[in-house]
């Protein structure tokens, strides 16, 4: 873990409630680049909207949806004189939606990881039941070619056995160990029990205030 990391500073930053701004389905629709962003991408169905809620502290910030591909826009999150920004990104992998739109959101995400200077981090969420899937990958050469930092948070922390989280864990170091733009450490987390926010909240906090 992160020796810098500071676990009241994390609560601190997440102490206003953050609320949703808008959807944007175009670059142009995006805020202006005023404050430190960072980002959650994942497959669809991995917990994503669980897992922002429960980092926020809220219900029904991010809405929760058993259909995959749920979130089809860039979802802009802010909390009043705070100097950070939270950007949902639409799950990839498998969605019931169209191949076009899908394309779309493709694009869109392109653009937004490659054009956004105040994109500070990306968090990849990956299930702690499986580890990283070939989409996952995908998504990071992504970022590794794009030189954009992410840090790989595994969800679902609750769902295995702990033989079984170990081998997760074990598996997912092995696949960033060697990517350019991956932060070394797994943040390990459940939504439900609200294991490892705390050090989400401080890695987050760190980002911002260093």
């Amino acid at each position: 873990m992160n020796e810098n990391l500071n676990i009241e500073a994390g609560r601190l930053m997440f102490a206003r409630p953050f609320v949703f701004i808008k959807g944007c389905v175009r670059i142009a629709d995006l805020p202006p680049t005023d404050r430190v962003e960072i980002a959650f991408a994942g497959r669809s169905n991995v917990g994503k909207s669980s897992l922002i809620n429960s980092l926020t502290g809220t219900t029904n910030l991010a809405r929760t949806s058993n259909t995959p591909g749920r979130t089809q826009e860039l979802n802009i999150f802010e909390a009043e004189l705070s100097p950070l920004r939270i950007v949902d990104m639409p799950g990839y992998g498998f969605a019931q939606a169209p191949r076009d739109k899908v394309a779309a959101w493709t694009k869109l995400i392109h653009q937004y990881l490659t054009g956004r200077p105040n994109l500070r981090r990306v968090y990849v969420l990956v299930d702690g039941r499986h580890g990283p899937k070939d989409n996952d990958l995908t998504v990071m050469n992504e970022l590794d070619k794009t030189a954009v930092s992410y840090q790989v948070v595994l969800t679902k922390a609750d769902k295995p056995s702990v033989t079984e989280l170990d081998a997760v864990i074990a598996a997912t170091k092995a696949a960033i160990a060697k990517r350019p733009a991956a932060h070394p450490d797994l943040v390990i987390t459940s939504s439900e029990t609200k294991f490892g926010m705390d050090i989400l909240r401080a890695e987050i906090a760190y980002i911002v205030n260093s």
